[in-house]
């Protein structure tokens, strides 16, 4: 992206005005439509017009210096974006019904590590309107401190409202890193303003919300250099949703190696009200990783190269891990290994549903990856599958919706890296001239 001019004006505030009014309109057409699940097709349409203008937004935050009048239309565009999402119904996922089910098994006291939905039917804790068809054989897959914030709320808005509340507050940590790092304050519409992120928590009211802020808040203290306290939000966002753990390498490299004990004493103390479940504490995520795949792109391909799906998932492990060291040797700053680690582990994982994107977006509020902002758009076709699994079908991707949705983002990807590389070698090259000239003379 650009660097912003240097001179405020009233234009480009005009400019985000306009567009975000546009997105209002968006959000407002989606909520008239009369059966979400059902128009499946037009809702995606429309979040895909969205992106359109959330991009060049985005774009004009990058490139122009803003007053302070543009930060208050940016921030009101996302209160109103997210006040408009949240009466709509959750039809694009039932992952929130699942949420309340294990929030009244936490409520009764039974281990939600040792049964799953389809064991407790007699008791009635589903949703009758909304039956649990995705899972009912499977234990929960997720971590203690999101089973604990499940047992918070006993209604379908109490969640949405809770999780698009936390969800606002990230953004008002993501000011405050930016304010910190002299960073223009406007570009928390990166992630203020991404369609994704409201659908994911103001419409679909999912979780995920929780751990981004504790990821979030443990970046802050480690700029602040508040190390154990660093270390023990990681461990917080760790036991709210897992994608946080590839970062850990790169927190201690920042703090202190011996800092390993503290992540995992915190870590273990989450799990220990759910120690009866003993070798059954897993299962869940066992059957999540070996029985489940949607929305993958590298993975994906190295299942059609011909591997079996634990070969690939070792070979995702061994490049996550190489990942992980590049990042070392790097020495990137947290922010920047945040982005990174995460946009590999989309890229790898076996599950990258739409919603997932949302762990990307705040890190690009200070790295404006281009390919990647294009990416947090194209996953809305991520809930294509939606289409058919309401007529009764299986919910399976489409291999062209795939190539609609990752190829455009892999074609930038390569172009950048072609670009870096050409730049360098180009550097290089200057390099070795302005030496040899040096040593002739």
């Amino acid at each position: 992206m650009s660097k912003p001019s240097a001179a405020p004006n009233a234009v480009p505030a005009l400019g985000l005005l306009i567009l975000g009014a546009g997105l209002a309109g968006i959000f407002c057409r989606i909520s008239r439509l009369p059966d979400l699940q059902g128009q499946t097709p037009e809702v995606i349409a429309l979040l895909l017009a969205g992106g359109l203008l959330y991009v060049v937004a985005a774009y004009i935050v990058q490139r122009f210096a803003l007053s302070n009048a543009a930060l208050v239309v940016i921030l009101g565009g996302a209160l109103a974006f997210r006040l408009l999402a949240l009466p709509l119904s959750p039809s694009l996922s039932s992952d929130v019904y699942r949420y309340q089910w294990e929030g009244r098994v936490e409520r009764l006291g039974i281990n939600p590590y040792t049964t799953y939905p389809a064991a407790l039917r007699h008791l009635g804790l589903a949703d009758p309107e909304h039956p649990l068809e995705v899972g009912p054989f499977t234990p929960t897959l997720y971590p203690p401190l999101s089973e604990f914030s499940f047992s918070w709320v006993k209604t379908i808005p109490g969640y949405k409202r809770l999780y698009t509340g936390l969800d606002v507050a990230s953004i008002v940590v993501l000011l405050v890193i930016l304010a910190v790092r002299k960073q223009p304050l406007a570009c928390v519409l990166i992630y203020a303003w991404n369609p994704t992120v409201v659908v994911a928590f103001a419409m679909c009211g999912h979780h995920d919300s929780l751990a981004i802020l504790a990821l979030l808040a443990a970046n802050l203290f480690i700029i602040s250099q508040r190390c154990a306290a660093s270390i023990v939000l990681l461990a917080f966002a760790f036991l709210a949703k897992f994608f946080a753990a590839p970062l850990l390498p790169v927190f201690l490299k920042r703090t202190r190696w011996r800092y390993a004990g503290l992540f995992a004493a915190v870590a273990v103390a989450g799990y220990l009200p759910y120690a009866s479940a003993g070798r059954k504490l897993l299962d869940g995520l066992t059957q999540y990783a070996s029985g489940w795949e949607n929305n993958d792109s590298l993975f994906r391909l190295l299942l059609l190269a011909g591997n079996t799906k634990p070969q690939a998932g070792l070979i995702a492990a061994v490049l996550l891990g190489a990942v992980v060291l590049y990042v070392l040797k790097r020495r990137m700053e947290p922010l920047q290994a945040s982005l990174f680690l995460i946009a590999g582990l989309l890229l790898l994982s076996p599950n990258t549903f739409p919603w997932y994107f949302t762990w990307l977006i705040p890190f690009l509020c200070f790295y404006p990856s281009r390919p990647w902002l294009l990416a947090s758009v194209t996953c809305a076709l991520g809930y294509a599958p939606v289409i058919d699994f309401a007529a009764g079908q299986p919910y399976k991707d489409s291999p062209l919706t795939l190539a609609l949705e990752y190829a455009p983002v892999f074609a930038w990807l390569g172009y950048s890296a072609w670009r870096e590389s050409r730049k360098s070698k180009l550097e290089t090259r200057e390099t070795s001239i302005r030496e040899s000239r040096a040593f002739r003379h």
